[in-house]
């Protein structure tokens, strides 16, 4: 009995996965360069990894198998580029920018929120919110920008005592308060428990982690799936409650001031937050309030996450580059002198070595390491035809650091974004921000907290390392991530000049 049931267990995975390899998709799919796969399964089992595992093994595949290879499992199929001339040919059009996994794995949270979306919905609502980060409103949020910045100066002054600091924590708190009162206008004593706000995004992260690699384990799919379902369902309400009680805080204040005739803004003014354009949309009839959410939701977790891990990797980096780090205070000794006022807009946009240094930041630790699209039709890239229904995962962290087009890629040089530098580069080999149409909308504001919030640290601490680049163990997941703190040590500058 055992027998014959073995004998059918190994028939149906004999014939279906002859099925799925000889078909149309399976034929093209086997033609492209790959690691060894079993039957039916393909890479399946060798994708059942820890994160970190799976982040060191897609870098050695990427190195082995070259600008375009596969991983594929059953009718799953995945392609992964790393050149930027089949980058372009994917992000630059319209045609190849539909979603699919992982992101829908963040439906639960986000809905069909602008990163989420596809279709006619995602293009109503790009062009719906693309106003409130013209740089006139941009401008506006900087005074905002630089109050924060001195809140965090003195939370780090707080914390001196521990002799050293892990960063993300710290910064990630500053970053959320800044698009809470940016974005939503909210104030912070009008916003809700932050640290379990942070502590439930990146307890989401971990789910949509486990379940990329859960399913594909045929023995722990009903049991993993659903574990990781349980935990998704008790983190949500704390996310979505959040955004819900800034949403309605806002849209009671407006419907006051309404009532009352108050405006909130002179005349001259221009549209006082994203979240006022969404609430107006609603009044139109063209947004709902789940609609509204969603895209609070969304720019809230884009944001504020992505924008700290960028610092957070920066001021790691910054204080393992003592000589940088000079040159970036000598830049700005030029600009303030030896005053402590507050920066301008005009102060920022002469900070052009610490732009370059942002840049060199961001190539090295981008805080989206990989994008996916799922392609609705088939296209052919670097002389292979890839099939439609096919997943194409651009990875963002090897594209930055391909030797051909960064020499020496590993080693931290802010000059190879100087504008004599970046000639004839490709422009889809440095994509921090994705690019093409579904480029990050907010990626001029995060520059300037960025820098805002670099040059005000700079300006009062000399970064010293804890941390070292050798010491970061990345994991796989939508935002870049170690498995450790990353520590840096703060040393006032007027110590320093005194001793």
């Amino acid at each position: 009995m055992i027998t014959q049931f073995l004998l059918i267990i190994f028939l149906v995975i004999t014939i279906v996965g002859a099925y799925f390899r000889y078909n149309r998709a399976g034929r093209l799919m086997h033609k492209i360069p790959g690691p060894p796969r079993v039957p039916l399964l393909g890479h399946m089992v060798a994708m059942y990894k820890s994160p970190d595992k799976i982040f060191e093994h897609l870098r050695i595949w990427n190195k082995i198998y070259g600008r375009l290879w596969r991983l594929d499992g059953a009718h799953i199929h995945t392609i992964h580029l790393t050149h930027p001339e089949d980058v372009e040919l994917i992000l630059s059009t319209t045609a190849y920018n539909q979603k699919d996994l992982p992101y829908t794995f963040l439906q639960g949270w986000l809905g069909e929120g602008l990163l989420v979306s596809n279709g006619d919905k995602w293009h109503q609502r790009r062009k719906m919110l693309t106003p409130a980060f013209h740089l006139k409103i941009l401008n506006k949020y900087f005074s905002v920008l630089c109050e924060h910045t001195q809140e965090l100066l003195v939370t780090i002054e707080n914390e001196l005592n521990k002799g050293k600091i892990d960063v993300v924590p710290l910064i990630s708190k500053a970053t959320l308060l800044i698009m809470c009162e940016t974005a939503l206008g909210a104030k912070p004593h009008e916003i809700p428990s932050i640290n379990s706000y942070i502590q439930s995004i990146h307890k989401i992260g971990e789910c949509v982690v486990k379940r990329l690699i859960k399913p594909w384990f045929l023995v722990d799919f009903i049991y993993g799936l659903s574990f990781t379902a349980r935990q998704e369902r008790a983190v949500l309400p704390d996310l979505h409650n959040f955004t819900k009680n800034i949403i309605e805080r806002r849209r009671r204040k407006r419907n006051r001031n309404t009532a009352t005739g108050i405006q909130e803004n002179n005349v001259n003014e221009v549209k006082a937050t994203m979240l006022d354009i969404l609430l107006d949309e609603e009044a139109k009839g063209t947004i709902n309030d789940k609609g509204i959410r969603e895209e609070v939701d969304t720019f809230l977790f884009e944001g504020h996450d992505t924008t700290a891990t960028a610092l957070a990797f920066m001021m790691m980096r910054i204080a393992n580059e003592p000589d940088i780090q000079d040159s970036i205070c000598e830049e700005l000794q030029d600009i303030f002198g030896d005053s402590q006022r507050s920066p301008t807009i005009e102060d920022l946009s002469k900070m052009k070595y610490l732009e370059c240094c942002i840049k060199e930041s961001l190539r090295l630790y981008p805080s989206v390491p990989f994008l996916s699209r799922y392609l609705t039709k088939e296209v052919v890239i670097a002389g292979y035809t890839i099939p439609k229904n096919t997943y194409v995962d651009l990875h963002v962290f090897d594209i930055h650091r391909d030797p051909e087009v960064y020499p020496e890629p590993e080693k931290f040089r802010p000059e190879r974004f100087l504008p004599e530098n970046t000639a004839g580069r490709n422009p889809y080999s440095y994509i921090p921000f994705s690019a093409g149409p579904r480029n990050c909308i907010g990626q001029k504001f995060a520059t300037m907290m960025i820098k805002t919030l670099m040059s005000g640290i700079l300006r009062k601490y000399r970064l010293e390392p804890i941390t070292r680049p050798e010491d970061l163990v990345f994991i796989a997941d939508l935002v870049l991530r170690t498995n450790h703190p990353i520590d840096v040590r703060f040393r006032p500058r007027e110590h320093l000049t005194s001793n």
